[in-house]
């Protein structure tokens, strides 16, 4: 029988702020129905930047409740940076504590607000800042195996497949609940391979294609639409946050950028590129298009 703790009984009796903004800013889901637990939390920020309201909605134990009702209530009052650097070992604080085995729900929590906040960065059109992410997350609940391990153990054997990461990590090894962000976190770090091939040699590859495959005329109407688009909606995005980038070069549906500023020192140029730069991209030029990272 787990022990818990009064804050946990009262935050479940009594949970806060259940339900979900009206017009919010942002919005984060994890977890699944199917494997009986989810979590839907949404926030709002005030004229002053800060968080005014955040409510959630969960499918799940005593504990997943008591630390999402007790989690919107820390986050009210703080900015989005402020707010990312809450962890889940301090949500289960703020409970007097939660038995091991139900410290994945505080898990939930922190990865709802997580998501949230990328949400709202999303709809303002903006990258997502650096230290938003936390590496050192728990991906895999059963094995407590964080993101950071999952994702260099990826790098490092550049592995492909998600029964590789369970035998070099363990991750994924039980109920299966992770098996989706492994598969997202083997497709980013293929991005990063394939962007650290392109600055090893793929300026190379470009210095030796023949001129006739890259038209450097502005005629040329497709690379001028991906200018175009880079110049008046990418990159005054990206400034906003410091940041900024350069065209190098466009070879059919490969499209060679350079971040700069604070982008280009950015945990989060992965997402930048693929997220933002490649779907802006994709969206009003070609679908096609492949945007790859060159330094």
């Amino acid at each position: 029988m787990w022990n818990y703790s009064d804050k946990v009984f009262d935050h479940f009796m009594n949970p806060r702020n259940v339900g979900e903004v009206e017009s919010p800013d942002g919005v984060g889901e994890v977890g699944s129905m199917a494997c009986g637990d989810a979590l839907r939390l949404s926030f709002r920020l005030g004229d002053d930047g800060r968080i005014a309201d955040a409510r959630f909605q969960t499918f799940g134990c005593g504990s997943a409740i008591a630390s999402s009702s007790v989690l919107t209530e820390m986050v009210k009052g703080l900015t989005l940076e402020e707010a990312a650097k809450i962890t889940n070992e301090q949500i289960a604080g703020e409970l007097d504590g939660l038995p091991r085995e139900k410290m994945h729900c505080s898990v939930m929590g922190r990865e709802a607000l997580e998501a949230a906040m990328i949400d709202y960065y999303k709809r303002q059109g903006r990258n997502v800042p650096c230290g938003l992410l936390q590496e050192s997350t728990e991906l895999c609940h059963c094995y407590q195996v964080s993101r950071e391990t999952v994702r260099e153990a990826i790098m490092t054997h550049r592995l492909t497949e998600i029964e590789d990461v369970t035998h070099h990590t363990k991750a994924g090894g039980g109920c299966g609940e992770c098996h989706h962000d492994i598969g997202d976190l083997i497709r980013d770090c293929q991005d990063k391979w394939e962007r650290e091939d392109a600055a090893s040699g793929g300026l190379q590859e470009l210095a030796e294609l023949p001129a006739a495959a890259v038209p450097v005329a502005a005629a040329d109407d497709r690379e001028g639409r991906i200018r175009e688009v880079l110049v008046t909606d990418i990159a005054p995005a990206l400034r906003n946050d410091g940041g900024d980038i350069e065209l190098v070069r466009c070879h059919n549906e490969r499209v060679y950028v350079r971040l700069t500023g604070n982008c280009a020192a950015c945990k989060a140029s992965e997402a930048t590129i693929k997220g933002f730069v490649e779907a802006q991209l994709r969206e009003f030029v070609d679908e096609t298009i492949q945007v790859i990272e060159v330094d």
